[in-house]
């Protein structure tokens, strides 16, 4: 992979601002427009698709347009909305808008969203998208009752902890909804905890065919952790996947003592300290020997021989988490389907090539067992029809 295998995971989340706070930074990093806004669709107008065990669903216009919009919101229908999940007609919101996270936001950061969307976004008169849910399933009802056993989600700062933390954990618990891709699904979709009490909060999951890694165990050190929020990029890892857009519309943007706290609070997890990346061992003899040919003619110009990658440029291949999940999805993607790095300030994106139409499903297999058993990753073998499933795009 000559320019990189690129981490896919959906690392980290986004946050909000300090006082007073700008209702355009506390949009921009509660990750408002990246959701309501369809490609090359007017922004916060709604109509993104989200995919949903029961059909598709679209998101809303957010403009203060009076006919599609919100501009007949009050501050209290918003309110309600927001951290309620009640639209002001009194129809449940499909929990895909993540208000059990955002419940948990402050009075003044909800106040300063409400006169950003209501004074300073332009209005779009583009129409609702109705959802693809069969009628049969379409009944928003039961969400009334989804609600009243799953959002209850006090936030998990303690009185005792420093402001830095509580800062930290309030922008990764409560805006950031960090925890809506980070933390396991339970079988009626509800994110298993929202606050770190719960040793599931933020411990990893599988999103939209990529993994979003466990949290609460960072191997990063400081820096590192802050360059990947802020940049996408850091020494020895890259990120792409739904998680660049993230980057993109969302973290970039952090202000720097922001950032500090997201990063204090993550490293805080992990009760044994974030140690520096660890170098890549040199494999043994691989029982893949197809594999590691077929990795020494497509990926090792990037990766090295030994999976080590480059330093600030191409990311490690042992230890990776994308690389050690079970589920070979995200892994098989990224080589099948290519990856890039998300556009920020200053960091122009990298692009790895696709490989999907270089090399046949058994051939990928083969690269993927490769670079799963070598440098110590230790991570089961996948088969061919894992292969064309992911290809297909199914889970």
């Amino acid at each position: 992979m000559r320019t990189g295998l690129i981490i896919a995971g959906l690392l980290f989340c986004t946050a909000s601002h300090a006082a007073p706070p700008s209702g355009e930074y506390v949009a921009r990093v509660a990750d408002c427009m990246a959701c309501h806004t369809a490609a090359g669709g007017e922004a916060n107008a709604g109509g993104k698709k989200f995919s949903t065990p029961v059909g598709d669903i679209y998101s809303t216009n957010i403009t203060p347009d009076k006919t599609h919009g919100i501009g007949n919101y009050t501050y209290a229908d918003f309110e309600k909305a927001v951290r309620q999940g009640i639209a002001k007609d009194g129809h449940p919101l499909y929990p895909a808008m993540p208000y059990p996270s955002y419940a948990k936001m402050s009075d003044q950061d909800i106040r300063a969203l409400y006169d950003y969307f209501m004074h300073d976004v332009p209005p779009s008169a583009t129409a609702n998208r109705e959802s693809d849910i069969p009628w049969l399933l379409s009944a928003r009802w039961p969400l009334h009752i989804w609600n009243a056993l799953f959002t209850d989600s006090p936030s998990g700062v303690r009185a005792g902890d420093d402001e830095l933390l509580k800062r930290g954990a309030y922008l990764v618990e409560g805006p950031g909804h960090c925890g809506a891709c980070h933390t396991p699904r339970g079988v009626a979709m509800q994110e298993k905890a929202y606050d770190d009490s719960s040793p599931a909060f933020l411990s990893g999951a599988m999103i939209d065919g990529w993994y979003a890694p466990s949290l609460r165990s960072l191997n990063l050190p400081p820096e590192e952790l802050k360059a990947l929020l802020l940049t996408g990029r850091s020494k020895h890892a890259a990120i792409s996947g739904s998680m660049g857009e993230v980057i993109e519309q969302s973290t970039q943007y952090l202000t720097d003592d922001d950032a500090n706290a997201i990063v204090h609070y993550l490293l805080s997890l992990n009760h044994n300290g974030a140690a520096p990346s660890p170098e890549p061992t040199t494999p043994g003899t691989p029982s893949n020997l197809a594999g590691q040919t077929l990795y020494m003619r497509y990926c090792s110009t990037c990766h090295g021989p030994a999976g080590q990658g480059t330093e600030d440029n191409v990311p490690s291949l042992s230890g990776n988490p994308m690389v050690q999940v079970a589920d070979p999805t995200p892994l098989i993607r990224v080589i099948a389907q290519g990856a890039e790095t998300p556009n920020t300030k200053g960091n122009p994106s990298f692009r790895m090539p696709a490989y999907g139409d270089v090399l046949s499903d058994d051939e990928i297999r083969d690269v993927t067992n490769f670079v799963k058993e070598s440098w110590g990753n230790g991570a089961p073998e996948t088969n061919s029809d894992e292969v064309a499933k992911a290809k297909k795009g199914e889970q």
